[in-house]
C-alpha cells in the first residue's frame, strides 16, 4: 500500500524516520518547512502489519518559464537498502506525484556508501542515472562526507581517539581563553557577518541572517547556534542539526582575526560533545573534497574533520530520473548560463 503523509499522519512518519538507520533530517517536515519555496510531500509504503516499512520526501520546484518542476528527494529513500519491493513502490509513488506536478525529472542522493553497488544497480533497473561522478561539491549534498561514529564511547575515549595534532589544538583553545556558548536567534547577526567574512575568504555563496534565523525556530530543540568569544568578541560559529541518532555540522564561520587560537577545534569538540549528550550513533562533519591529493586547496579542510578520528566516507552520489530529456535539458542549460553569469558578475 501507498499512501501520501498528511497532517494526521505527520507524526507517525516523523517518528519513523528518527528511527530508522538511514533516518535524515532532510526527510523530515522541519527541513520541508525552512524550504519555504519549495513545496514538500512525502510517500510512504506499509508493510501487511500496516506499519511503515520505507518512506520517500521530496522537494518540489517550478520553473515557472517552463512550465513544469524538478522533484528531489534529499537522501531519501528511508527504507532498508537490499528492499527492492518497497523501494519500487515509494517510485511508483514518485511517478504520481511527478505527473501531478508536470515534473521533468526526478533527483535522488542516497545515504547509501559507494560500495554498496547492489543499490547503484537497483537505481539503474528502475532507470536512474548517475549524474556526480567528480570529486569536489559539485551536487546538491557533499558526494564526500567525514563521519565520526561514537558507538557508545564516552567523552574521554572519544577525546583520545583524535590525533595528536587535533588534541593539541584543543587544548590550545582552551588555553588561550577561548569561550564556546549557545547562541539564540538575537546571535544570528553576529553569526552572519563570521559568515560574510569566511564566504569572501573561501569564495562561496553566504546565506542570509534570516535563513538562520529561521532554522533555529524551525527546529528548535533539534537545532543549536554555537559561538566562539575571544575576550568577549566573537570569532567564530557553527549551528548544527541532530536528528533521530546522528548530528550533522551544518554551517562554519570564523573572523580573520585570532584564527590562531584555534576556535573552530573548539567548536568542533563542543558539537560531538552534544552528540554524546543525546546518545547519538553517528557524528557527520559533512562535506571535503574527493580529492586527497595535498595540492588541493581543499585539503586542509579534509586534514582538519580528519584529525578528528572519523571516518572518510563516500556516497553513491547524485542520481536522475529524467521524465522528459527535452526539458530536462533546456532548464540544465538555463541554470548553468544564469550561474556562469551570476560567477561573472561577482
Amino acid at each position: 500500500m501507498i499512501e501520501f503523509i498528511n497532517k494526521n499522519t505527520e507524526a507517525e512518519y516523523e517518528s519513523f524516520i528518527a528511527s530508522h538507520p538511514k533516518g535524515h533530517f532532510a526527510q523530515s517536515h522541519m527541513w520541508g518547512r525552512q524550504k519555504c519555496s519549495w513545496e514538500f510531500k512525502a510517500a510512504v509504503a506499509r508493510g501487511a502489519d500496516g506499519k511503515i516499512k520505507g518512506s520517500m520526501a521530496f522537494l518540489i520546484r517550478r520553473a515557472p518559464l517552463f512550465g513544469c518542476s524538478m522533484m528531489y528527494s534529499c537522501r531519501g529513500p528511508v527504507c532498508d537498502t537490499g528492499d527492492e519491493e518497497t523501494f519500487s513502490r515509494l517510485i511508483a509513488a514518485a511517478k504520481i506525484l511527478a505527473k501531478r506536478y508536470k515534473a521533468y525529472v526526478i533527483k535522488i542522493d542516497p545515504d547509501v556508501p559507494a560500495e554498496n553497488t547492489g543499490f547503484a544497480a537497483m537505481l539503474e533497473r528502475h532507470g536512474f542515472e548517475c549524474v556526480s561522478r567528480g570529486k569536489g561539491f559539485e551536487g546538491a549534498q557533499p558526494k564526500f562526507v567525514f563521519r565520526l561514529h561514537l558507538d557508545g564511547r564516552d567523552a574521554s575515549e572519544i577525546f583520545l581517539s583524535f590525533s595528536q595534532k587535533t588534541r593539541y589544538n584543543l587544548r590550545k583553545a582552551q588555553r588561550s581563553g577561548v569561550e564556546i556558548r549557545l547562541g539564540g536567534t538575537e546571535d544570528v547577526d553576529d553569526f552572519e557577518r563570521l559568515m560574510l567574512i569566511t564566504g569572501r575568504r573561501d569564495r562561496f555563496t553566504v546565506r542570509g541572517a534570516e535563513y538562520f534565523r529561521s532554522m533555529l525556530e524551525i527546529f528548535g530543540d533539534n537545532a543549536r547556534l554555537y559561538m566562539a568569544y575571544y575576550e568577549g568578541v566573537p570569532i567564530a560559529g557553527a549551528i548544527t542539526v541532530a536528528f533521530g541518532d546522528k548530528v550533522w555540522y551544518l554551517y562554519g564561520a570564523s573572523a580573520d582575526e585570532h584564527r590562531d587560537k584555534m576556535p573552530n577545534y573548539l567548536l568542533q569538540w563542543s558539537m560531538i560533545c552534544w552528540a554524546l549528550e543525546r546518545q547519538c550513533r553517528i557524528y557527520d562533519f559533512r562535506g571535503v573534497s574527493g580529492d586527497l591529493s595535498e595540492d588541493n586547496p581543499l585539503y586542509g579542510l579534509y586534514r582538519f574533520k580528519k584529525g578528528f578520528g572519523g571516518e572518510f566516507t563516500e556516497f553513491i552520489g547524485e542520481y536522475d530520473l529524467v521524465l522528459d530529456r527535452l526539458m530536462n535539458f533546456c532548464v540544465g542549460s538555463s541554470i548553468r548560463l544564469y550561474r556562469g553569469l551570476r560567477g561573472l558578475l561577482k
